[in-house]
C-alpha cells in the first residue's frame, strides 16, 4: 500500500479513473484523465504536510532517502541554515578555495566561533542541561579526573571507561547485525576501502575528521556523492574531548558539522563518534542539547590503528580478533571500531569480510541501526519493534527518553522545547531508539576507580566485550522517508482514506449506469 501514490475523490462520472487511481502504479491513465486525476492527488494531501516538500536537496543520491542527517525541522539547523526557510542556497563548489576558505586550518580558535553556537551552548547550561564536571586531563596517554572523580560513577559515566548508563549512547547492533563504520577519513588510503564498499553493494558510516575533510575533498565526494553512504562527525581534530572545556567541545563538534553541512547541500549530520572512544556526560550533552547528536561508540575494538606502530598490534592479530567475533555470538550485534586509516586497516576489513556474510551476519550502515522510525521484521514472520515517536500532522515530534540515570522522562517537540527538564536528556528530537543501550552501570574500570577502559588508539587499552542485549532483536535498520518529507505514517493514513473514497465513487457510478 505505501508504494501507491495517495489520491483524492474522483468524479462519479469517471468509473475508469476511479479504478485506476487504486493501482495507480501499475495503470497508467488515459491522456484525457490526466487534468482530473492530477488535481485531486494534491487535493488529497492537506497543506500541512505538502509544505514539508516545498523544495528539494541537490539531486546527489539515489538511495532510499537517508537517515545520517537531521529532519529539516529540526532546531540544530537553525545555528547552520544559510536562508530563512530552507538551505536553497548555492554553496560553494568542494574543494575549491572558496570552499576551503570558510574553516579553520588547525585547533578551533574558542574566542571566534558563530556567536549561534555559543549562545545556544550558553543556554543549555543556564537551564541545567550541561553537567557541571570538570575536563580530565591526560597522564600516559589516558584521561584522568580531578579530586579522584570516579570515571564510572552515575555523575561522570564515562564512555572512556565503558560507562553503559547515559541513554544517547548507541554501544551494540541489533542481534545478528553488523553495524558498518570507519574513522578518521577521508584520507588517500580510503579509495581502496571506498572502491571495494561499492563493487560489493555495501553501505557504510563514514566518522570523518573536519581537517581530513578540507585536506581530501575528492575522497569526501566519492564517499558522499558515488558511494552515497552516511556522514557522520569525528570532530575537528581528533582529540580527548574530556580534556577540552566547554567552548573547545562546541568548536570541535560545530566546525565539523559546519563543513558537512555546507558540501552536502544543507544536509545536518545527527551522529557523533568521540576520538579515543573519549566522552562523558558533560561531552554527550553538548553533542545532544546543542546540535542534536547522538553518539555511537563501539562494543568490538580491532586496535587495527596500532599496525605497524612500535608496541602495535599486527594484521594477523587483527584478522584472528575479527574472525573471533564473526564466527560467535550474534547477541548482541557488532559495531566494531574500524579504520580508513591505512592501506593495513583497510585491508584488514577486506580480508575479513568473506566471514561476515560466510556467517549470516547482516551488514548495514552503522546510523542505519536506530534512526528508522521502523524496525523492520526479518521474513514475514518476524517481529516488528514498535515505533518509537510519532509525526504529527502539526509537524511536531513526540519522543520518549530518560536522562543518564533513568530518573526522568521528557516529551520533545520539533521546535526543540521540552516539558522536562532533566540534567541530561536532549531537548532535541532524535530518532535513536532510547532502549538499545543498557541503563546500567559500568561494564568496569579495570580494577582501579579512576583507570579507564578501552578506549581505541590506545596500545595499552583492552577489548570489553558487551553483556547487553539490544530491545530491537533481529531489526535490519530499514531505511525509511525521514528528511522533510510527508512520513509513511501520513501516507498510510491517506492511503486508505483514497482507497476508501475511489472504491465508493465506483459503486455510486455504477448504480448511476444502472
Amino acid at each position: 500500500m505505501l508504494g501507491y501514490e495517495p489520491v483524492g475523490l474522483p468524479s462519479p462520472a469517471s468509473p475508469l479513473v476511479a479504478v485506476r487511481l487504486l493501482f495507480k502504479k501499475f495503470v497508467p491513465p488515459r491522456a484525457a484523465d490526466s487534468a482530473l486525476v492530477e488535481p485531486l492527488i494534491s487535493a488529497s494531501i492537506p497543506e500541512s504536510l505538502a509544505a514539508r516538500n516545498d523544495h528539494v536537496h541537490p539531486p546527489v543520491s539515489k538511495r532510499v532517502p537517508g537517515t545520517w542527517y537531521h529532519r529539516e525541522d529540526h532546531p540544530a539547523h537553525a545555528l547552520f541554515r544559510r536562508a530563512p526557510t530552507t538551505d536553497g542556497v548555492t554553496y560553494p563548489e568542494v574543494g575549491s578555495s572558496a570552499w576551503a576558505a570558510a574553516y579553520p586550518t588547525g585547533k578551533p580558535d574558542e574566542t571566534t566561533l558563530p556567536q549561534a553556537w555559543t549562545d545556544a551552548l550558553n543556554a543549555a547550561v543556564s537551564a541545567g542541561k550541561i553537567p557541571d564536571i570538570p575536563p580530565s586531563t591526560l597522564s600516559n596517554g589516558n584521561p584522568y579526573y580531578p579530586g579522584n572523580l570516579d570515571p564510572s560513577s552515575t555523575e561522570v559515566c564515562s564512555t572512556y571507561a565503558k560507562c553503559r548508563g547515559n541513554d544517547n549512547v548507541v554501544w551494540d547492533a541489533p542481534d545478528g547485525v553488523l553495524g558498518a563504520g570507519f574513522d578518521d577519513g577521508p584520507l588517500p588510503t580510503s579509495d581502496a576501502l571506498y572502491t571495494f564498499l561499492q563493487e560489493n553493494g555495501v553501505h557504510a558510516t563514514h566518522f570523518f575528521i573536519g581537517v581530513n575533510i578540507l585536506n581530501n575533498p575528492k575522497e569526501f565526494t566519492m564517499a558522499f556523492e558515488d558511494l552515497e553512504d552516511d556522514i557522520a562527525v569525528h570532530t575537528w581534530t581528533h582529540p580527548y574531548m574530556t580534556t577540552l572545556d566547554n567552548a573547545a567541545v562546541l568548536g570541535e563538534l560545530g566546525w565539523t558539522m559546519e563543513i558537512i553541512h555546507n558540501s552536502t547541500g544543507g544536509r545536518l549530520p545527527k551522529y557523533w563518534r568521540p576520538p579515543y572512544g573519549d566522552a562523558d556526560n558533560r561531552v554527550i550533552a553538548i553533542a545532544k542539547e546543542v546540535f542534536g547528536l547522538t553518539t555511537i561508540v563501539w562494543n568490538q575494538d580491532t586496535e587495527d590503528w596500532s599496525i605497524g606502530e612500535a608496541g602495535g598490534t599486527t594484521s594477523a592479530a587483527v584478522h584472528a580478533s575479527l574472525t573471533k567475533w564473526l564466527t560467535g555470538p550474534k547477541s548482541p550485534g557488532l559495531i566494531i571500531l574500524e579504520h580508513e586509516l591505512t592501506t593495513s586497516t583497510v585491508q584488514a576489513f577486506i580480508d575479513a569480510f568473506p566471514m561476515i556474510k560466510g556467517n549470516g551476519w547482516t551488514i548495514t550502515s552503522v546510523s542505519e541501526l536506530y534512526s528508522s522510525p521502523y524496525q523492520n521484521a526479518d521474513g514475514d514472520d518476524g517481529v516488528v519493534t514498535p515505533v518509537t515517536e510519532v509525526i504529527a500532522f502539526d509537524g511536531t515530534v513526540s519522543t520518549s527518553s530518560t536522562n543518564s540515570s533513568g530518573s526522568s522522562s521528557s516529551t520533545t517537540t520539533a521546535a526543540g522545547s521540552s516539558s522536562a527538564t532533566p540534567s541530561t536528556t536532549s531537548s532535541l528530537h532524535t530518532t535513536a531508539n532510547p532502549t538499545i543501550t543498557s541503563s546500567g552501570t559500568s561494564a568496569g574500570n579495570n580494577g582501579s576507580s579512576n583507570t579507564p577502559g578501552s578506549g581505541g588508539k590506545q596500545a595499552n587499552s583492552t577489548n570489553t566485550s558487551s553483556s547487553a542485549s539490544p530491545s530491537a532483536s533481529g531489526s535490519s535498520g530499514f531505511r525509511q522517508q525521514q528528511n522533510g518529507a510527508i512520513s509513511y505514517f501520513d501516507l498510510a493514513f491517506w492511503d486508505l482514506r483514497s482507497v476508501f473514497a475511489a472504491l465508493g465513487a465506483v459503486f455510486v457510478s455504477a448504480a448511476a449506469l444502472v
